[in-house]
């Protein structure tokens, strides 16, 4: 008899819900998140197992890639479409969610997602610690901000490395104040330092990787873009063309055709949050301030015909293709090159 598996993973423990071919519980069981318990509680089965799945999150990519080490064959299934079954069933357990998955699994109504290397989480791991840090600077300096703007003490337009000192002299011969910012400027000093460190080594990285510099050859990609897009990316040989970049990080537009209704909406912002907003900045940077170039022209002439905001989406969905391409093939940007229709 063939098995089917779902594990609805969380921090303490893991729902299993085991269901045969036929589609009846077979077994449901709790168990810690430690692949090696679980591969052990799934030796015990002592039947065919025809599918292991789970929900793609945090924890799952750990726990896949134990499972895979130990022999099993899992996979991770899309959250948009997990969560959407789900959403069907009228009470939410662990225990339930686990039935839910392994039901899915079953008639194979669901999309793998690919479990990235532990080389692409390390590079996500930096990327996240320098966009925290980085956040909570920029809220500090909000905060200081609006702290003297209600004694109508306004700091204005200022540079990053004058900021500290425009505080200062707004708070001069105030006690109370000085008293209140502070704390705030020595922790804004702090994550300035430590923003600076991780910045240096997220260039030292990208200058490190081949692929990354190819693709840092393109105006307006940076070390982060180029961090960003390798470590979403991770396996190229996931795409059958570049092409396919485009609507796998959300960038074209989504559509509600049924019957004689067809509404073409906004894009659908499936796919990595943070590469999308990379391409979208990458973009931005290219569009008001990269030097001339046939794809710059080409958004130019797209935000005359039908505007900047649609000309920038669509910029940064062809810079993800380019990237593709360029990564493939193994070139560099060409500048002056006349544009491939293909992409």
């Amino acid at each position: 008899m063939r098995l089917y598996i779902g594990l609805d993973v969380s921090l303490a423990k893991t729902a299993i819900c085991v269901i045969s071919e036929h589609g009846e519980i077979f077994k449901e069981a709790e168990a810690t998140r430690d692949p090696e318990i679980l591969a052990r509680w799934l030796g015990d089965l002592a039947h065919d197992i025809a599918a292991i799945g789970l929900e793609a999150g945090p924890m799952s990519q750990w726990l896949h890639r134990g499972l895979a080490e130990l022999g099993l064959d899992a996979v991770l299934m899309e959250t948009r479409q997990v969560k959407g079954a789900l959403k069907a069933m009228p009470i939410k357990t662990d225990r339930r969610d686990a039935e839910g998955i392994a039901r899915l699994l079953h008639p194979g109504w669901f999309r793998p997602v690919h479990c990235k290397s532990v080389s692409a989480q390390e590079t996500r791991a930096i990327l996240g610690a320098r966009k925290a840090i980085q956040q909570n600077m920029i809220a500090l300096e909000m905060s200081l901000r609006g702290l003297l703007r209600n004694f109508g003490l306004k700091v204005g337009a200022i540079s990053r490395g004058k900021f500290e000192a425009r505080i200062r002299e707004l708070a001069d011969d105030n006690l109370m104040l000085e008293t209140a910012i502070e704390p705030m400027l020595r922790a804004r000093a702090a994550l300035r330092q430590e923003l600076a460190i991780l910045e240096k080594q997220v260039r030292q990285l990208a200058q490190d990787d081949p692929v990354c510099l190819r693709l840092m050859t393109m105006p307006g990609i940076g070390a982060v873009v180029a961090l960003t897009f390798r470590a979403a990316v991770d396996d190229l040989t996931r795409f059958r063309s570049s092409k396919r970049v485009g609507p796998w990080v959300g960038l074209t537009p989504s559509r509600n055709q049924s019957s004689e209704r067809d509404v073409t909406g906004g894009i659908t912002k499936a796919g990595d949050v943070n590469l999308r907003r990379a391409l979208c900045q990458a973009a931005t940077v290219m569009m008001n301030r990269g030097r001339s170039t046939w794809l710059r022209t080409w958004g130019a002439q797209l935000a005359r015909r039908r505007g900047r905001k649609i000309a920038m989406v669509a910029l940064a969905r062809r810079i993800a293709v380019i990237l593709h391409r360029i990564w493939v093939d193994g070139t560099v940007f060409q500048p002056d090159a006349a544009p491939n229709t293909a992409w």
